[in-house]
């Protein structure tokens, strides 16, 4: 099964990895900065790949990290050229109190409102076919990370397979391929404009698709679900959460 939150971290400043350390998710980081003295045991356990304004890029790259965090200005050309070699870089700002805990929180709070989706998808009887549609013209399924956000909020996307395929072309489905999957939920996000589920019941022969016979066409807004960022991760599993546990208090009350 794919992470669905980062599993190879780089921290390239202390904080980070004190934080994460202290958040019990050391397991996460694979290398650190050479001037990481907190807590001390990171120096025995993981490899030291930066300085503060320099690092050992081809090592950071051969540990194939999902994630570098950085600090500031200062590690910016740093943070640039490994953003071109393809890995994803954030450069916390903290210079503040306020500042610093917000840096603390973000390391924190985005796992932890995962982890209480995903327990309570785990009460749910039983997990819904779940499609999610990104376009309505041509059919386009969920990318991966709604996908997976489908799957922490107690859903079976139906087109999970095709979720990895970063170019929307990859995603491309026919009225077919749906009406053979018999999604019991269908969600939609069409990139910004209005959902328009009379549009998806007028569809020829989608009056046998179980969410079209049972009503179960919701829409959640793209800015809450198409950007891979922190909205996808609060506000938009959350949405997804309330659909489908809510699809499962219905069969509940059948």
């Amino acid at each position: 099964m794919p992470a669905r939150y980062p599993e190879r971290i780089v921290c390239l400043t202390e904080e980070t990895t004190e934080t994460l350390y202290l958040l019990g998710e050391e397991r996460r980081i694979v290398g650190i900065s050479g001037y990481t003295v907190r807590p001390p045991r990171a120096r025995r356990e993981k490899p030291r790949v930066s300085a503060f304004l320099s690092a050992k890029n081809d090592a950071i790259l051969a540990l194939k990290p999902d994630l570098v965090l950085g600090f500031s200005d200062l590690q910016a050309e740093i943070g640039r050229d490994l953003a071109k070699a393809g890995l994803n870089v954030v450069l916390f700002n903290q210079r503040s109190i306020d500042e610093i805990l917000s840096m603390v929180l973000w390391l924190s709070s985005l796992q932890g409102n995962l982890d209480a989706v995903r327990a309570a998808a785990q009460r749910l009887p039983r997990r819904p076919r779940v499609y999610f549609e990104e376009w309505d013209e041509p059919m386009i399924s969920g990318i991966r990370w709604v996908s997976e956000l489908v799957a922490i909020a107690g859903g079976e996307d139906v087109f999970a397979d095709l979720s990895r395929s970063q170019a929307a072309t990859g995603r491309i489905v026919t009225s077919d391929a749906v009406l053979a999957k018999a999604p019991e939920v269908m969600i939609a996000s069409w990139c910004g404009k209005k959902f328009r589920p009379e549009r998806v019941r007028a569809r020829s022969g989608w009056d046998a698709v179980p969410a079209v016979r049972d009503g179960e066409l919701h829409e959640v807004k793209s800015a809450e679900i198409l950007q891979p960022g922190p909205a996808a991760l609060t506000d938009g599993v959350r949405r997804l959460q309330a659909i489908i546990s809510g699809w499962a208090e219905k069969r509940r009350a059948a």
